[in-house]
């Protein structure tokens, strides 16, 4: 099952110019989605008024080698290692989903537009198992409303549809394969062939439903977290209060109700949300 090509099977019954011309369909589907997405939102505006707020409100000018380490830092952290999670079993979960979404959707396109790698259908595969355990690991033991408001599993909301759409299409997906490794034809309209319409079901409401889902963040988060470097290097620290030193005699005869209160060396209390365990981002 797993070194077998699940789309080779398909060429008998459906052609590859179908094929190639469902794939470019979903991307254009994407692309539109997200637009859709950023103008309903207004968020690419909104973020465009926050970088060009900051620039007033910044302390210092950073230089373009500066940007590029923020720039770097940002990949490293928010987009490859999801360095943003403070809960490790969250951050594992969204590693195996997102790593797991690239392999599998990656490797299909790479598949039905004729690449003959020999190991690209062990990583369709592969892909599609991470993301079902990374998947259904968040659904059933991390889900956030599961923690702080007690929603049950089975409770669907309108949220919830891209992480659904997510395992049921990888679902769906390597049951179909497996079938077809055990002898199973779409064209003999039997259970392989109603787990392929199923598969194809879930990705077309995955890609056709990104206006409505998260799906669109993927692509403005790495932006906002690289304009957020910016902002605390560059001083304007998005409209923040400073960190200020309570044992600076400077902040006492600023702030006088410091010392009156808290004494002349206050202890450093920290973020105040660090004091719980980071069971719920």
């Amino acid at each position: 099952m797993i070194t077998s090509n699940p789309f080779d099977a398909l060429t008998a019954l459906i052609s590859t110019d179908m094929m190639q011309g469902y794939v470019i369909l979903m991307a254009i589907l994407v692309f539109l989605g997200t637009v859709l997405d950023m103008m309903h939102k207004k968020s690419a505006k909104y973020f465009f008024m926050n970088a060009e707020k900051a620039k007033k409100n910044a302390k210092r000018t950073v230089g373009g080698g500066e940007k590029i380490g923020l720039a770097v830092g940002t990949v490293v952290n928010e987009v490859l290692t999801s360095g943003e999670f403070a809960n490790p079993k969250r951050r594992m979960s969204h590693l195996l989903t997102m790593y797991g979404f690239i392999l599998f959707v990656g490797s299909t396109a790479m598949m039905i537009f004729g690449s003959k790698l020999g190991f690209l259908p062990q990583v369709w595969h592969i892909g599609a198992i991470m993301l079902a355990v990374g998947g259904y690991w968040f659904w059933f033991f991390i889900r956030v409303d599961v923690n702080s408001e007690g929603i049950k599993w089975y409770q669907l909301r309108k949220a919830d549809m891209f992480i659904v759409s997510l395992l049921l299409m990888s679902t769906f997906g390597l049951i179909w394969s497996y079938l077809q490794s055990k002898g199973g034809k779409v064209g003999d309209m039997g259970t392989t062939a109603l787990f392929f319409g199923l598969f194809i079901l879930s990705a077309t409401f995955l890609f056709s439903t990104v206006m409505w889902s998260k799906f669109a963040h993927m692509f403005f988060k790495p932006a906002a977290a690289f304009q957020k470097r910016v902002a605390h290097a560059d001083g304007s620290n998005e409209n923040l209060p400073a960190d200020y030193d309570l044992t600076d005699p400077a902040v006492h005869t600023r702030f006088p109700d410091v010392p009156m209160y808290m004494g002349k060396n206050p202890p450093n209390m920290g973020p105040g949300i660090r004091r719980e365990p980071a069971n719920h981002y």
